[in-house]
């Protein structure tokens, strides 16, 4: 019997089970044999973004119209749990990137000529999405940003620069946060566009060297007077901030669910070893301290995975789950980093060496307290709330 809660029956619907089946059966037999090769190469080659598009993976919170399934937030919190026990964060990023945290602008806000335009492609991942908000000046404090956008006739001219983009480099549509109104103040007077690569002016850097998720490609932006039609503006001018604070709620969710399957993993990676260790005349997991503190983790990630449900469960049902997607991204991460710390400790000199699992994992996992809004920033979110 798992130690795990099993909380599919409790929240999920029997196709919901069925495509966590599937994508538990993808990530078995596609990524984790080919993750290592990926590492490497710094990105998941587009045959499988395709072949994931063709299961239905890329889908699940699109309009079926466009060739989705709207499954909704419980289907993106499955997608992304097992993504994270993959064991390889650089996938999980750039996938959940592209079906949870960009295109949806364009499925939420879009006019239907943009849905039409984009989406299908979107869904079966022949076009891959990236969103372009954080500025070399502008991370977690959205409203700080520079970027223009200024309207000339039917047009927007963009310029500015954006940073930390995930699937910078292999993206082909970028959902793009430009000011439209230099005037206003804060978070007023920005607007969202869909600028794609090939856009005269528009260059991207070479890849950005990180310390973890390696298999996924991250890049600055560059906009030189890029025109961009004023059909790509998504929504209203002026409401992107708003747009961008909407999407946040899925966007945490998910980060819950990636800290949920790798977290379980790597509990799972690390009982393995400590059965199987001999020292001191008996295996590591024979150590009273080693048992206690492995039980008080096991406890604390299965009561957060009980609150990152139950935030997906409220936002399926229609109700505002900002203040608990607060909580999972501001607890979530930190438990996670907790958790990888003790599972490279306990796989002693073994879980600082880069053939093992923890320790990609525990690399991958430090910037899941930063990306998506630093635990400083969510719990200062929470408190607006208090």
């Amino acid at each position: 019997m798992s130690v795990f809660l099993d909380l599919d029956d409790l929240y999920l619907s029997d196709e919901l089970k069925s495509m966590r089946r599937l994508i538990r059966r993808f990530v078995e037999e596609e990524i984790v044999p080919n993750g290592e090769a990926w590492e490497e190469l710094g990105t998941m080659p587009r045959a499988y973004w395709h072949k994931m598009g063709d299961l239905g993976l890329l889908g699940m919170s699109y309009p079926e119209a466009y060739g989705g399934t709207s499954l909704g937030p419980l289907a993106s919190l499955v997608l992304a749990e097992e993504l994270g026990r993959s064991t390889f964060g650089g996938v999980m990023s750039g996938v959940g990137v592209h079906t949870d945290m960009s295109g949806l602008h364009i499925a939420r806000h879009g006019s239907d000529t943009l849905k039409a335009k984009y989406l299908p492609e979107v869904v079966t991942g022949r076009k891959i999405c990236a969103v372009a908000v954080t500025e070399p000046d502008a991370g977690s404090d959205v409203a700080g940003i520079k970027t223009t956008a200024v309207r000339e006739g039917d047009s927007y001219r963009l310029n500015g620069a954006k940073m930390f983009i995930t699937n910078g480099v292999h993206g082909d549509l970028y959902m793009l946060a430009a000011r439209t109104d230099p005037a206003a103040k804060g978070s007023r007077g920005i607007s969202l566009f869909v600028v794609e690569k090939g856009a005269a002016g528009f260059s991207v850097s070479k890849p950005l060297k990180k310390t973890g998720w390696l298999s996924s490609d991250t890049a600055q932006l560059f906009l030189d007077d890029v025109v961009v039609p004023a059909g790509n503006l998504i929504g209203e001018e002026n409401k992107g901030f708003y747009y961008i604070m909407e999407g946040f709620q899925l966007e945490r969710i998910c980060i819950g669910g990636h800290c949920i399957g790798q977290a379980e993993k790597a509990i799972e990676l690390t009982l393995e070893w400590l059965k199987g260790r001999r020292a001191f005349g008996s295996t590591l997991w024979d150590m009273q301290n080693i048992k206690l503190d492995m039980a008080a983790l096991v406890a604390e990630v299965q009561a957060a995975k009980q609150l990152a449900y139950y935030t997906a469960h409220l936002d399926a049902q229609g109700c505002d789950a900002s203040a608990g997607a607060c909580m999972v991204k501001a607890h979530f991460p930190e438990l996670l980093n907790k958790v990888m710390y003790r599972c490279v400790q306990f796989h002693g000199g073994m879980g600082y060496m880069r053939e093992t699992p923890v320790e990609r994992m525990s690399r991958d996992a430090r910037i899941l307290a930063i990306g998506g809004g630093a635990t400083e920033v969510m719990c200062l979110e929470l408190a607006k709330k208090m």
